[in-house]
């Protein structure tokens, strides 16, 4: 099977959306979640950071394997777990049993969605590189935008349990689609390494002190980005007092603005380097943490404003993922997969924490959200501007 660059990208989105979808899927019917397992909306929020704990395991454990066994293997493989536990979730009756399920099924996407940058990468490298990762992520930026209305459309039809086997029904899909439509693209010529090699390789991400800068820009930008969508079944159907109807229009529109950053990233990459574009993204992110801040801090942060600087916050991804991504595999081609798992764990981990310093302690309040946000951002810029140094000219 030949691939082209319009191919490689609508597979990956395709893969790659099955974590949005798991995350963002069932918000609208968070609180009906938490009704039934008998626990506080706060609580019942937690699952999307064990969700994302799980996720940043499956990518540290099964990136490397990916590199040893090829893509195809470990790819089919972790859409068979996810679509079981999926089918699993929808027959809990506790807390407990939630999020404990959430986290099998947090393995089997950690190890589908590490092979969508690698396969990339296998394919392409360079500016090429980071304008096929800027399409998938745009294509892939959908799948948040229509998966809160389909959650708030089957929470309707029947209950939150349809939700979890309409994610079943999407990998059930996802294992047709990948079994028959993608080749292997990991170089057969590559060596494998052995499980010591492995460690080396981590170790070697690690010390390289760039390519942290680039890891550390992207995982403090999604622990920012997760401290709201954690907050934000609260957030809107709570403190603001929305519907279910109205929770995935006003979640939506962040979507759409990262979509259109993802756009504007492809036309910058003509005359930028994904570095300077990456700096750009960071520095509009840390000034909207900052307004926000200020914004609670004086008591204007009334919903329309708060939803204007949530959503050129959540924008800046679209600048700051693809470009850091293409950057730092740029140094490690020989391993992708695994580079790709390092920078999954440190940021699905980053996620989870940030969620936790959110709903853990059940505050009724937007502080723990904006000062986590705000947190973030400050580790972010400073990360990248010590660790990677001034950005490139294009």
């Amino acid at each position: 099977m030949s691939l082209n660059a319009r191919r490689v990208a609508l597979l990956v989105a395709a893969n790659t959306a099955l974590a949005p979808f798991a995350i963002d899927a069932y918000l609208p019917a968070m609180a009906a979640l938490a009704a039934s397992v008998g626990a506080s909306i706060h609580h019942a929020e937690l699952s999307i950071s064990v969700f994302l704990a799980g996720f940043a395991i499956g990518q540290l454990l099964f990136g490397p394997l990916s590199d040893r066994l090829g893509r195809k293997p470990v790819l089919l493989g972790g859409l068979v777990v996810f679509l079981l536990a999926s089918l699993a979730i929808t027959t809990i009756g506790s807390l407990s049993e939630l999020l404990i399920w959430r986290f099998v099924q947090a393995l089997g996407g950690g190890a589908c969605v590490v092979n969508s940058a690698a396969i990339v990468r296998d394919c392409f490298s360079g500016r090429e590189a980071a304008s096929v990762m800027s399409t998938m992520v745009m294509i892939m930026m959908l799948a948040p935008l229509v998966a809160p209305m389909v959650g708030s459309g089957l929470l309707y039809l029947a209950d939150w349990w349809l939700i979890f086997v309409f994610l079943a029904v999407y990998a059930a899909f996802l294992l047709w689609l990948m079994s028959t439509r993608l080749p292997e693209t990991r170089d057969p010529n590559l060596p494998a390494a052995s499980p010591r090699q492995v460690l080396r390789n981590y170790a070697s991400v690690f010390r390289h002190r760039e390519g942290m800068g680039y890891i550390c820009a992207v995982a403090a930008s999604f622990g920012g980005l997760f401290a709201f969508i954690t907050a934000s079944p609260y957030l809107y159907l709570q403190h603001f007092g929305l519907s279910p109807a109205m929770y995935p229009l006003i979640f939506g529109v962040n979507v759409v603005v990262i979509a259109l950053s993802n756009r504007l990233n492809i036309h910058l990459l003509k005359r930028r380097s994904p570095q300077q574009n990456l700096h750009l993204g960071l520095t509009v992110q840390l000034a909207a943490a900052t307004a926000l801040a200020l914004a609670a801090a004086a008591g204007v942060a009334s919903l329309p404003v708060v939803v204007m600087l949530i959503m050129v916050y959540a924008g800046m991804i679209g600048l700051i993922t693809p470009n850091a991504m293409s950057a730092l595999l740029d140094h490690f081609g020989h391993m992708s997969a695994t580079a790709t798992a390092l920078m999954g764990g440190i940021k699905f981990g980053s996620a989870a924490l940030a969620g936790v310093m959110v709903g853990a302690f059940e505050i009724e309040s937007l502080w723990p959200m904006v000062l986590t946000m705000l947190a973030a951002s400050l580790v972010g810029n400073w990360g990248l501007r010590t660790l990677a140094g001034r950005p490139a000219h294009a």
